[in-house]
């Protein structure tokens, strides 16, 4: 699966320098202050790009939020117009963008000497390799998830058929495929034919803000109940269906005396329980996240239809252990014998497991400690940005020189 990248021929790379400095399009459905894993992941890649490997970047994503205030002058963001309906109805992050968006991406595609789709089922996405096929600009996808068992039949259906139809044509026909999981790229290669044999690079950790090394977040009640002896358990992510926001409401009610800390924000409000040992943090990344994985016992994660998720990697960093389910915990093999993992069926029973499971880490909070230095110790020794941008600088320096006749088009 992991193929070394193929090295570009000698022309290929002085055209590459006469032309420097090369421009990059990088395509994804929200920018990184909307705060998911793939925004974020593309954020960290696009900067690093730029600063450590000389590419000027293009960022083109939904306008539904602000736009980052963080990034090196050399990443460009570009808001395209979009409604974000199913999101806000749903807890389905696809955005569709407005028509007047697509002349502008079609003009980024021809400034771009190589065009990087962050998954391939989104709006943006298909368009973006449309027009890069057109303008004969190399592609490259990076595939986060695989399927995702939504509860909806309906909702499974689409999303299986879209995998299989537009998302098997644009990995099939990309110039190169990154998976940020084993388990994903098992997925598609069930039904893809790979142009070139996919590569798995995971992804890297932010280490100066996700350290084991650090304070823990200041709060009274957090404090109140860790000198209490009962636990602090700490969600993170998007407030939708597919994190398991069902069987975490189950779990808060069952172990009322214990601190749950929820962040993330999305269309289903966990203060909407009424449960008075949830608490809901809002706003918070970074450094200001990390203070609250230092605080926590465990990191309790039951999504489904994700590759590996960034928080748990970040988690680890901090040297907080992971209860995950058996799909997560598939996205890092050489990580699973760190992680607690339980199975998510499709029914309510699973949040009995989870209980259950739950109860005797609870009883017995030496099992976590112990693990707190080797999750920590994995996370450094495992999971770097510097490695992962390098990886990805090497891949890019592979493509081929995009056709001339994109230069004759608008």
């Amino acid at each position: 699966m992991d193929a070394p990248p193929v090295q570009p021929s000698a022309s290929a790379r002085l055209l590459r320098q006469a032309d420097s400095p090369r421009q990059l399009l990088v395509v994804t459905h929200y920018f990184s202050t909307h705060r998911g894993g793939v925004e974020l992941v593309a954020a960290e890649l696009a900067q690093r790009l730029a600063s450590d490997h000389g590419w000027r970047v293009d960022w083109m994503a939904s306008d539904v939020d602000a736009l980052p205030d963080h990034l090196t002058d050399a990443v460009v963001c570009h808001p395209a117009r979009a409604w974000n309906v199913f999101e806000r109805r749903m807890g389905v992050p696809w955005p569709i963008w407005s028509p007047d968006a697509l002349f502008p991406l079609w003009r980024a595609v021809g400034r771009a000497d190589a065009v990087h789709l962050h998954d391939a089922l989104y709006f943006g996405s298909a368009f973006a390799w449309l027009f890069a096929r057109l303008r004969g600009v190399p592609v490259i996808v990076t595939q986060h998830v695989g399927s995702i068992p939504y509860r909806s039949r309906l909702l499974r259906f689409i999303h299986a058929l879209a995998n299989r139809t537009l998302g098997r044509l644009l990995l099939s026909t990309a110039h190169r495929v990154i998976f940020i999981s084993p388990a994903v790229c098992d997925q598609f290669s069930r039904f893809c034919h790979f142009r070139s044999p996919p590569t798995y690079i995971p992804n890297g950790v932010d280490s100066a803000a996700f350290t084991p090394d650090g304070r823990i977040a200041d709060d009274p009640e957090i404090v109140a109940t860790r000198r209490s002896g009962r636990r602090v358990f700490l969600f993170v992510g998007r407030f939708v269906e597919k994190k398991g926001l069902r069987i975490l409401h189950g779990l808060a009610s069952l172990f009322p005396d214990d601190l749950w800390l929820l962040a993330g924000h999305g269309p289903i409000d966990p203060a909407l329980w009424k449960l008075p040992n949830v608490r809901v943090v809002r706003g918070q990344s970074g450094a200001g996240l990390a203070d609250y994985f230092r605080a926590a016992d465990l990191l309790v994660l039951p999504s489904v239809g994700e590759g590996f998720p960034l928080v748990v990697q970040e988690a680890m960093a901090c040297g907080t252990p992971a209860m995950v389910g058996t799909e997560t915990a598939a996205g890092c093999p050489d990580a699973r014998s760190l992680m607690i993992v339980e199975g998510i069926g499709p029914d309510d029973a699973s949040a009995t497991r989870w209980a259950r499971r739950l109860a005797g880490l609870r009883a017995d909070a030496e099992d976590l400690a112990v693990l707190r230095p080797a999750v920590a110790r994995f996370a450094r020794e495992n999971w770097s940005w510097t490695r992962t941008s390098a990886r990805y600088a090497e891949l890019l320096a592979s493509l081929p020189v995009p056709s001339a006749r994109k230069n004759r088009w608008p």
